[in-house]
């Protein structure tokens, strides 16, 4: 039994279009209503545009008269606009043990911050050991004590929950990956032209610094020289 080839995806244009009648689209989104398909083919050649079916699912096809080839160029367009705006969600974890020292909570608690400022999801685990798991209170006080230290950056989106020795919670940013990558590039944009302008003031006054000292020199010898007892008036 023979098997069913590749199906395109492409629109039927111009020729290609083998049904007897269309209903028409004009170039403008207007109306023209059903044609005869040879006289949609004339119509097209007249206002030097294809004829593009595009919903071969009616009955009859509708087709529009259009720049084909525009009309691939600027949905490529979209299409690569879109792949570039859309962001892939990534979770980053942070584990915790319940009786953390104050030193090691806000190293953690930076890193926290560092995630979701760059616009990721954070998913904090509280790991319970021994007696610990009899006292799930002190992970819960914990993962609260995080969610409000990084409230302004992030939100739970996931609440404290016990998954066998382990507490999990999960924190969401409150902007958008993309956005958060914009205003970092604009962080560091700003910290560079900070950089530059600083070193162009230091550099001027090296310079003027430079250009001073010779005259501040020769200044100074003549005073001495005027000064001098032993040359006669």
């Amino acid at each position: 039994m023979a098997t069913g080839g590749h199906i395109s995806t492409e629109l039927r244009i111009n020729d290609r279009i083998r049904v007897p009648e269309v209903r028409l689209v004009g170039p403008n989104g207007e109306t023209v209503g059903i044609v005869p398909t040879d006289q949609a083919l004339k119509l097209a050649q007249e206002a030097d545009l294809d004829l593009v079916e595009i919903a071969p699912q009616g009955k009859p096809p509708v087709c529009k008269l259009m720049d084909y080839g525009k009309f691939k160029y600027e949905n490529a367009q979209k299409a690569r606009e879109a792949r570039r705006n859309q962001t892939n969600v990534i979770i980053k974890e942070m584990k915790l043990r319940p009786k953390i020292d104050a030193h090691d909570y806000e190293t953690k608690k930076g890193h926290v911050v560092r995630f979701l400022r760059a616009g990721d999801k954070v998913k904090i685990t509280i790991m319970f050991r021994g007696r610990e798991q009899h006292r799930p209170e002190l992970g819960f006080r914990l993962l609260q004590r995080l969610a409000e230290d990084v409230g302004e950056l992030g939100f739970v989106e996931s609440a404290p929950k016990q998954d066998g020795r382990n507490m999990i919670m999960v924190l969401g940013p409150h902007k958008k990956k993309a956005d958060a990558k914009v205003e970092m590039q604009a962080a560091k944009e700003s910290r560079a032209a900070e950089r530059a302008a600083d070193q162009a003031a230091e550099r001027a006054e090296r310079d003027a610094a430079h250009a001073a000292g010779p005259v501040a020199a020769k200044k100074e010898r003549r005073r001495s020289e005027n000064l001098d007892p032993e040359i006669d008036a």
